[in-house]
Parts: C-alpha cells; sequence; structure tokens
C-alpha cells in the first residue's frame, strides 16, 4: 500500500466518481480504476460499492478514510516541518477543545506568538471531550482544552486559570428569566436541550436520572442549541458566557443553584514528539501557567 494510493483513494471518497477524481488528481480514468482495484487487491477486502453513476464507500472502505485521512495529514505535517530553516520557526499549532469562554486565555497567548512568530500558524477544532480525545490520540491535534471531569490520566496537562460556571439559557420572555438563579426542582417539567457534558454533569445535580427528565434534544455545538432555545423548544443546559445573552439577543441566562463550575485544562500526548513550533508554543503556556 503506497501513500499515492491512499491519496487517490481519499480524493475518490471525496468526489464520489472515479471519473471526477481522476479529474481532480490529473490522471486518467483508466489509470485511477487501476489502482483503486490494486489497493482493494493489497487489502484484500472492498472498498467501494460502485454504481451506475458514483461509488459509495463500503463499511471497510469507511474505516480506511479515517485512517487515511489521519496518514495522510501527518506525512503532510512531518514533510512541511523538515522545510524549516534552522533560523525560522514555521508551521502549524493545532489545537481541539470544547466551547469555553477560557479559550479568551489561549487566545492571549496566541496574540502574542504570532507576532513573536508570524510564519506560524494555528489549526482550531471544536468539538466534545470525546472527539478532541481522538484527535489528540491520533496526533491530528497537538493540544487538547477539556472541560470538567474528562479523564486526563494519559496525558500531560496544565490547568487553566479559569472556571465555567455552568447554567440555563431560555428565552428573555421565559419565566425562568425572571429568576435570579435556576434550581432542580425548577427544571425538573421543564423541556431540556443537554450536550453529551451537560448529560454527565446534570445527573447528580438533579438527584434524578436523566431517562426521568424530558431531554427533547441534544447537542454538540451550543450556537445550534441556542436557536432552539430562541424558538422555545427548550431550555439549554450549559456553560456561561458562550452565546450572547445581553438585551435584545432573545436570549437570557440564569446559573444554577446549587452552582455548578468546571475546572479548565490544556492536555497533550505523554512522550510527543512535537513540531518546533508546537514545541515552542508548549513552552508558552508551561511559562505562562506553570511548569
Amino acid at each position: 500500500m503506497e501513500l499515492r494510493h491512499l491519496r487517490y483513494f481519499l480524493m475518490v471518497a471525496r468526489e464520489g466518481t472515479i471519473s471526477g477524481a481522476a479529474a481532480a488528481l490529473h490522471v486518467s480514468q483508466p489509470s485511477l480504476s487501476r489502482q483503486m482495484q490494486e489497493l482493494e487487491r493489497d487489502l484484500g477486502v472492498r472498498l467501494f460499492d460502485r454504481g451506475s453513476r458514483r461509488v459509495t464507500l463500503t463499511e471497510p472502505g469507511m474505516r480506511l478514510r479515517r485512517r487515511a485521512e489521519e496518514i495522510v495529514d501527518l506525512v503532510g505535517r512531518t514533510e512541511d516541518e523538515f522545510r524549516l530553516t534552522a533560523d525560522t520557526l514555521a508551521g502549524e499549532v493545532r489545537i481541539g477543545g470544547g466551547e469555553t469562554p477560557a479559550m479568551g486565555l489561549l487566545a492571549d497567548v496566541i496574540a502574542g506568538f504570532v507576532e513573536t512568530y508570524p510564519l506560524v500558524r494555528f489549526s482550531l477544532f471544536s468539538g466534545n471531550a470525546e472527539s478532541v480525545s481522538e484527535r489528540l490520540d491520533s496526533g491530528r491535534v497537538d493540544f487538547g482544552v477539556f472541560i470538567g471531569h474528562a479523564d486526563l490520566s494519559r496525558y500531560e496537562f496544565l490547568q487553566l486559570p479559569a472556571c465555567d460556571r455552568w447554567g440555563a439559557f431560555m428565552r428573555e420572555d421565559d419565566p425562568l428569566a425572571e429568576l435570579e438563579r435556576v434550581t432542580p426542582s425548577e427544571l425538573a417539567n421543564r423541556s431540556l436541550i443537554l450536550s453529551e457534558q451537560a448529560s454527565r454533569e446534570m445527573g447528580a445535580w438533579f438527584h434524578r436520572d436523566l431517562e426521568d427528565l424530558d431531554v427533547v434534544a441534544t447537542y454538540n455545538l451550543l450556537y445550534n442549541a441556542a436557536l432552539f432555545a430562541r424558538r422555545g423548544i427548550g431550555v439549554v443546559i450549559s456553560l456561561e458566557g458562550i452565546v450572547d445573552t445581553s438585551e435584545g439577543s432573545g436570549l437570557a441566562f440564569r446559573p444554577l443553584e446549587p452552582v455548578i463550575s468546571a475546572d479548565v485544562f490544556i492536555a497533550w500526548k505523554r512522550y510527543q514528539s512535537f513540531s518546533p513550533a508546537a514545541e515552542a508554543f508548549l513552552g508558552e503556556i508551561r511559562a505562562r501557567w506553570g511548569a
């Protein structure tokens, strides 16, 4: 199995047709078809279901797509690192994390970093703890930002000087918006919109099984959940400070009572071989927040 075959395979998966992929790659259609057949023979599996107009990935094809994306990405990053000169710091630093106001702390560090090293670029990935861990483990991000009770036992990490507060987002004309704080009893009979992280945190706070609550929707990123809240579909449980709740925004935020807060951490793989740019950035965050 050659790297070229993986790149060609990813193009076919993206385009959905051999002809479209061949045009994008500037190779002949028969040549591309032959190389995809060779890849299937090498792996001993059928990667595509070939229809009259389009090809779709089989289950082994979808597995290979995930692995191929990681391999091609890592090869590209390695090539970029070795193009650096000894006196020029360049490259890309990749950070994954959940939605949290604590990202502003990293933004402050990054602002100074790119001023000092203008050839360095940053790539941000937003996702839940599971997706960030997956990318961190596979090397697709250099650093992960985790909120609350994430399992960091297999990583090195630093705690950021931030503590996020959990609360409820609702329409600004909702009766809950007239309260200073929201208690479990006031949410017990309301339609709720929860993230996976909120589901983990809220069971103990409600003192009841989440199956007994009226969870009308779940979400990954808060922006879309906020649209649901503005439509009155349900009350969103999330962290404070991520979406606009100022007057006229259509939303209000009320903290939970008893208070639930979440610590924030930045983590990286143990014994990680960093790129020069990522190594320099790690030095900045260590200098800022401790060894």
